[in-house]
Formats: C-alpha cells, structure tokens, sequence
C-alpha cells in the first residue's frame, strides 16, 4: 500500500496542520542563559531534517521549525539547495521587507499532500539571536529569502496559506507534480 505523503511525515515525527501547537506563536530563547537548550533543540531539528531527507529529496532546499517537531520555541534550521551550510534561526524577526514581491508554490513538512501559490518579498532582512546573546542581521533574496520566512511563519503560527491570496487554494500534490517547476527568478 502507498503511504501518503502527509502520513509519510507524521511517521518521520512531523507535526501535522491541526495541531495546536503550529497555530502558536512560538517562545523565544533568553541567550546566552538559555544556551544548552537552543543547541539541543536545534540538533533534534537538525536530525529530523536528515531522516526526511533521506526519504524525500528537496531540490529546492528544505526547513523545519521546532513547532514542526513538538517544541514550542523560537528555533528552525534551513538548508539550502546544493551543498550549502544549514542556517540556524534562533528568535529571527523580520526586520524589513522588498516591496517586489513573486508567487511560487510552495509546500510544507506539515501540510505535505498539498501544494500553495504563496507571494512572498524577493528580498527580506532578518535579525537573529546568536548563542552568546548577540543580535546578527542577514538579508536574505529569492528562493532563500523564501526558506527563511516560511520558517520564520511557523515561528509565528502561522502557514503558508495566511499568505495565500483570496480565493487561491493550495492543489493537490499529485497534480503540483504534473505542473511543478523549480523557483525561478530573472
């Protein structure tokens, strides 16, 4: 029998759309106290991109935020396309925003039978906390300026389809499949 693919990452520990917690507004760490715990939680993020990658392949790149996981704390990880490090956001906040916006699918670990026409800005910068306390800014443009604020939503309970323009739904991933293409910027 064939799993689907939301039930695929409900056995992989992914949190699915209905849950409460992904509807939470999610605790920011206090660093550098809070150190051992931000480490911790973002390997256990770390980890469970691994399993998931090793059962889907992200062409695009992938997130997860801790929400995603069961963790109620202001944490994701990002990995980029290719071989790029991951990205590590703990307590990011979009700071500013390019007015240019474009629409692309997009999909989600919790929402995974299904795929969303989101606008999102071409460009955005973000502040982050570092282990040791600091605040770091990183802006961000195209498809990872994407990556990053969709972590950063569920971050803030929010899904993709918050973003969704009226009357626009999300389409079944069998049907994205036939239509889908690779994010592509000018």
């Amino acid at each position: 029998m064939d799993v689907r693919p939301i039930q695929q990452m409900r056995n992989l520990g992914v949190v699915q759309h209905g849950a409460g917690i992904l509807a939470e507004p999610a605790r920011a760490f206090t660093l550098p106290a809070e150190r051992d715990e931000a480490e911790r939680i973002t390997d256990e993020l770390i980890a469970a991109m691994e399993r998931i990658g090793q059962v889907h392949p992200f062409a695009k790149g992938m997130g997860i935020a801790a929400p995603q996981i069961g963790i109620g704390r202001s944490a994701a990880v990002v990995q980029p396309p290719g071989d790029a490090p991951s990205i590590i956001l703990l307590n990011p906040r979009i700071t500013d925003r390019s007015d240019d916006v474009d629409e692309q699918y997009e999909g989600c670990l919790s929402f995974f039978d299904v795929r969303g026409l989101v606008p999102r800005p071409l460009k955005i910068t973000v502040e982050t906390t570092a282990l040791t306390g600091e605040s770091v800014t990183t802006v961000y443009a195209y498809g990872l300026a994407r990556l990053i604020h969709h972590e950063i939503d569920h971050l803030n309970g929010q899904l993709y389809t918050a973003h969704m323009r009226p009357g626009v739904a999300p389409i079944p991933v069998g049907e994205y499949r036939q239509t889908g293409r690779a994010w592509a910027y000018e």
